[in-house]
């Protein structure tokens, strides 16, 4: 068993049975001309993450576990997509419609691709998600039963969308969560730190958080004492 020095307590799991979670680090939300910035966002917050991604999912690797990226994306005809997530916010630009990175949040259009650093590699889970949570309409929980996954780590955008959303999902679902915090990231850095609270408060009613480096400490000390 690893165990990560997080909050609100030390959280615990075994690498065999736990995933990493990757939501939506897609080009739509995290780069510029993407949805996100469409919308009116400043995506550099979420761009800043990035790195910190890339070297989760290199430890993750490391450690032969489980990844799992998801994408925000809907069918070309859109008929996964209620009449309410397309009017929503009255944008200038929706969902569907032609932005400079193709058609916004439709499968298979240069910005719904994941970011090129964070490419997933072969063997690992792709789901395409028409909602905020992971596990809705998608078979993400029948994935992670038939390789008797039990614990999660999240990162992702948004902290305060997509990704407590998806987390809460896991949680009601019997999951115990993670949810690394300089892996994830807000428009609004002010949501990201509210969203930390509420998951974690409680007694972690949710879930823990932990930043990478504590995480990579965990499993420096397991192979330490491993090999001794």
């Amino acid at each position: 068993m690893i165990t990560v020095d997080a909050i609100p307590y030390p959280y615990q799991f075994d690498s065999r049975r736990t995933a990493l979670v990757v939501i939506d680090m897609q080009r739509d939300f995290v780069e510029e001309g993407g949805f996100g910035s469409v919308l009116g966002n400043d995506v550099r917050p979420l761009t800043i993450i990035v790195p910190t991604v890339a070297k989760l999912l290199a430890l993750a690797r490391e450690q032969n576990m489980l990844v799992v990226h998801t994408r925000e994306s809907h069918l070309p005809d859109l008929s996964d997509c209620p009449p309410a997530k397309l009017k929503r916010g009255n944008p200038t630009l929706g969902i569907g419609d032609e932005g400079p990175m193709g058609r916004i949040l439709v499968r298979g259009e240069p910005g719904n691709q994941i970011l090129p650093l964070l490419a997933p590699q072969d063997g690992e889970l792709v789901i395409d998600k028409p909602g905020k949570g992971a596990f809705y309409a998608t078979d993400l929980h029948a994935q992670l039963q038939a390789r008797s996954i039990t614990h999660l780590l999240f990162a992702g955008v948004t902290t305060e969308v997509c990704v407590q959303t998806s987390m809460r999902e896991a949680n009601d679902r019997g999951y115990e969560c993670l949810i690394v915090e300089d892996a994830c990231a807000s428009y609004f850095p002010v949501f990201h730190q509210a969203t930390l609270a509420m998951l974690t408060a409680q007694g972690g009613i949710v879930g823990w958080q932990a930043p990478l480096s504590t995480l990579q400490t965990a499993f420096k000390e397991t192979a330490g004492e491993t090999a001794s």
